[in-house]
């Protein structure tokens, strides 16, 4: 059946709302990882976004904050950025959003029952909950063995829940290697300080081994913008001698998060990193020189973002996704979005969740599939308006390549 344009944009949001999602980069764990799932409306409250915003309002010592309990510190952040203020920015929207969908009576700005609404739940079935209320397929963690607390778990106690796939975070070998090749020599590997070829070997044997343990999506690492390949640097050899030869042999894509620096105000802890713009010319590099490799990619500077989807059109072996982190506010992701489809069609993943906290992928689903609705509504008026007839099962379609389809090719593609 052809769809007139007048009832199109209501066929679109009834899609987009029924297309499960598959969430290509999270923080979250599954439940075997015990307390490292978070969730619940105390995690809601400090998270790191809101933190950095309750902070532009308090005089109280950075270290005094950090001093209180959990519970204090949600205490703060609803009192300051809910109470004496309206909750419009969108980090706090967000949590509105959350607590309205999971039914609760958000005009009451009764923080306690919403504490004892999460109290009374059992984290199995919450996490069912979530996961139907977003319309989640499936989310895809972050898994770093450099992490004790979560090496412990892989090594004695992971259960595989095949709503929760695994990624393998690698950030210390490029970004710590002066204290990563210590821990390296402290699990069994001949590694030294100086990168040598025995020492490269070894780095190989360390992917490789953690690859068959976690059987990861892809391997990726959160960058600064002064990221370069080639360079003669520590990090530069790691990628083009360790990582780019190992993600080809067992064929998993390399995922470059780029444009953070790290801790500009460390007094704000995880909330304190920062944003730069990076140099496209190493991406260009990479996918040129190692075209049978994949990359993933995502940049945190907008700034970046015109010459990114331009890059992408160069090279198949790019996929480019979501709107990272400082990106993901909603005039910069229609901004964004709009550029990404005018320029790779449907060859791209509009968002991932990038959520810390379990209750995240409510609010940050919603509020991204409001907008890729209202641009795709616009992209088929347009279509249409030139006399092309679009069916309900080709709109589903393309939202099923938008919402992971397309992730899920590139990562069976050969190249």
């Amino acid at each position: 059946m052809r769809i007139e344009n007048g009832d199109l944009k209501e066929v679109i949001r009834k899609v987009v709302n029924e297309t499960a999602i598959v969430d290509v980069h999270t923080h979250l764990f599954n439940p075997s990882f015990g307390s490292l799932l978070l969730w619940g409306i105390d995690e809601l409250l400090t998270y790191h976004y809101l933190v950095a915003e309750v902070m532009r309002y308090l005089t109280m010592p950075y270290e005094r904050f950090w001093e209180l309990s959990k519970k204090k510190q949600a205490d703060v952040v609803w009192n300051t950025l809910f109470v004496d203020r309206s909750p419009i920015s969108e980090s706090t929207r967000g949590v509105l959003t959350v607590l309205n969908s999971l039914g609760l009576d958000v005009s009451s700005r009764n923080l306690e029952s919403y504490r004892k609404f999460f109290e009374n739940q059992e984290v199995e079935r919450y996490i069912d909950s979530v996961f139907k209320l977003a319309n989640i397929k499936y989310i895809v963690m972050t898994n770093d063995p450099f992490v004790d607390e979560e090496r412990k778990v892989w090594l004695e106690s992971y259960k595989d829940d095949p709503r929760f796939k695994s990624a393998l975070r690698i950030d210390p070998l490029l970004n710590k290697w002066l204290e990563s090749y210590k821990k390296l020599a402290s699990w069994g590997y001949n590694v030294g300080e100086k990168i040598d070829s025995k020492t490269l070997s070894e780095i190989r044997n360390f992917l490789s081994d953690w690859i068959e343990r976690m059987k990861p999506v892809y391997m990726a690492a959160s960058l600064p913008p002064t990221f370069h390949v080639p360079e003669d640097s520590v990090r530069s050899v790691i990628v083009e001698k360790a990582i780019l030869p190992v993600a080809q042999e067992h064929d998993i894509p390399f995922a470059m998060m780029i444009g953070v620096k790290k801790l500009t105000n460390p007094a704000l802890k995880l909330a304190g990193d920062s944003v730069g713009r990076t140099d496209m010319g190493t991406v260009e590099y990479l996918c040129r020189n190692y075209p049978k490799n994949k990359f993933l990619l995502t940049v945190l500077s907008r700034e970046n973002q015109h010459e990114l989807v331009v890059v992408a059109r160069k090279f198949r072996n790019l996929h480019v996704f979501g709107c990272w982190w400082f990106l993901n506010n909603p005039s910069i992701i229609e901004e964004m979005t709009n550029e990404r489809v005018e320029m790779l069609g449907l060859s791209f993943t509009p968002q991932h969740s990038d959520a810390r906290v379990l209750d995240q992928l409510i609010y940050k689903w919603k509020h991204s599939k409001e907008i890729i609705t209202n641009i795709l509504a616009k992209k088929y008026s347009q279509i249409v308006d030139n006399g092309w007839k679009l069916s309900e099962e080709e709109i589903r379609r393309d939202v099923r390549i938008l919402f992971g389809g397309e992730f899920e090719e590139f990562l069976k593609r050969k190249f």
